[in-house]
């Protein structure tokens, strides 16, 4: 109950104290709007700062991505290119061998 009564009280002396005071308040607003308009603008700079940098991050690790399966797949046909040699010798080997028999 205490703290409705002293809510209520503090309620309408701020609202005494607004229009007594309605010069000052908006002088007041007036000297803290550039302030928060450069603290609004340095968050804002650093926030798409922030972004870009992400951005940036995310398209490295997607072509890091793609270079190792790349690279993946360049080791999978090199091993497929041996074993197809490694067959051509076999071949041409058993080739001398029957053309002498």
């Amino acid at each position: 109950m205490s703290l409705l009564i002293a809510g209520s009280i503090s309620a309408v002396l701020g609202l005494i104290g607004l229009i007594a005071w309605w010069k000052d308040l908006l002088i007041l607003l007036k000297g803290a709007m550039p302030l928060a308009m450069l603290l609004g603008g340095i968050l804002a700079i650093y926030v798409g700062f922030d972004d870009i940098q992400d951005k940036m991050r995310e398209a490295q690790q997607q072509q890091d991505a793609k270079l190792d399966q790349a690279r993946e797949e360049m080791e999978i046909v090199r091993a497929k290119a041996e074993q197809y040699k490694e067959e051509l010798e076999r071949l041409k080997e058993n080739a001398k061998t029957n053309e002498s028999v």
